[in-house]
């Protein structure tokens, strides 16, 4: 589905249903050098499950146009104009890694709060930022690397033909390659490091919050949560799996996220 933000054209993928607002929304945000791809299958099974699915390309990722924003407050003032846009006011908003903070930040219009693969402060390694400006070829292998466990590799990993480090390498790629006028590797890390509402943004929380976490996560490390866990007192759910969790362990992720949507269930 494409729609008309800020003068700018926004792609948001639905789940393979076309959108209804009068359904209980979920809102699906992506991470750094991402895009909606990353949520098909959960994305599909609750479009497939009685939910209104919005799974966002942010500004300037993948099919949506415009510059990329450069601060967490600014994109999720950018996803509250979204929701205006398609007639909701309350939604289950779940973001992974960069999108987690997003949707911290956007909370206001929080149905349920579901951060995936999160951490905060979300500071990036001098080093990693230097890489990923001067040098991003190279910066995006070193986070492949840190963020595939061994379970996304033979023989742990249960899918045949499946190759899912190189599969996140390629869409990284991609990504960056059609920014030409900005470095948006470097872009989306320095929007991770400079943020520091969170403590702010908590305070106002007044939705259940869900922490889902990779118990092997080397780039968001559960341990990195102290902060934000005594602030907004989640329920946590915690997989085997690292930082590339939903596409890990997709099934435990589900579990994870059916229960924070349906807790009653």
């Amino acid at each position: 589905m494409k729609l008309l933000i800020d003068g700018h054209e926004a792609y948001v993928y639905t789940g393979g249903k076309a959108f209804d607002p009068a359904l209980p929304c979920v809102v699906f945000i992506h991470g750094a050098l991402n895009d909606h791809s990353v949520w098909t299958l959960l994305a599909r099974w609750c479009a497939h499950h009685g939910y209104g699915v919005l799974a966002v390309d942010l500004p300037g990722h993948g099919r949506s146009a415009g510059a990329p924003l450069t601060r967490v407050e600014d994109i999720a003032a950018w996803l509250h104009r979204l929701l205006d846009a398609v007639g909701v006011e309350k939604a289950a908003l779940v973001g992974h890694s960069m999108g987690s903070l997003i949707a911290l930040e956007a909370a206001s219009r929080a149905s349920t709060l579901v951060m995936v693969g999160t951490a905060y402060p979300m500071k990036v390694s001098d080093a990693l930022l230097s890489t990923a400006r001067d040098r991003p070829e190279a910066a995006m292998a070193m986070v492949t690397a840190f963020s595939h466990s061994l379970a996304s590799a033979k023989p742990g990993y249960p899918g045949p033909g499946a190759w899912l480090r190189g599969s996140s390498l390629a869409l990284m790629r991609r990504l960056q390659s059609r920014q030409t006028a900005v470095n948006l590797f470097e872009n989306d890390f320095q929007v991770c490091d400079r943020y520091t509402g969170g403590e702010a943004a908590a305070a106002r929380m007044s939705c259940p919050v869900h922490f889902i976490l990779g118990a092997l996560d080397q780039m968001t490390s559960p341990k990195q949560n102290a902060v934000l866990g005594a602030l907004l007192k989640p329920q946590v759910h915690t997989v085997p799996a690292g930082h590339a969790l939903m596409a890990e362990v997709p099934d435990a992720v589900l579990a994870a996220l059916r229960a924070a949507l349906q807790p009653s269930s």
